[in-house]
């Protein structure tokens, strides 16, 4: 195994060019039937699969929730790596649509192979997610 190609390396990689912006990195990172994982009962909550459908429809759908311009700050704050799989901590922070400030720490447990991601399951508050970026799914408060 090359280093392009250890799991921990990959997701690094990965993580800093959501950071970055980096598109054609953040899409060679997938394997092209890559599932991703997310939690709750949210409109993004479910598995996502396929290379496309995660970029696109998942991670580049979250776009829509954010305020227009607004910068997205991604983290990094722990890795840990066995085999293939990989742990990775990072903390994502925005403005959302309505002006509310969005930081929410995240876990992503990332299985690579050939040097790619072939899945991803993520855990974060979703609660924080429902109250600041889906705030009119969000329950009324009691």
């Amino acid at each position: 195994m090359t280093e392009h190609d250890d799991p921990s390396t990959v997701v690094v990689r990965y993580v800093e060019a959501v950071r970055d912006g980096d598109a054609a990195t953040i899409r060679a990172s997938f394997a092209p039937d890559v599932t991703w994982d997310f939690p709750g009962a949210l409109p993004i909550s479910g598995t996502w699969a396929g290379r496309d459908h995660v970029v696109d429809d998942f991670l580049g759908g979250m776009a829509v929730l954010l305020a227009p311009g607004s910068p997205i700050g991604v983290e990094l704050t722990n890795v840990v790596a066995a085999g293939e799989q990989v742990v990775a901590e990072w903390t994502s922070s925005a403005t959302a649509r309505n002006g509310a400030a969005y930081r929410n720490p995240c876990l992503g447990v990332f299985v690579v192979r050939d040097g790619r991601i072939v899945s991803v399951r993520e855990y974060a508050d979703t609660q924080h997610v429902e109250h600041v970026l889906f705030a009119e799914h969000a329950p009324p408060a009691t």
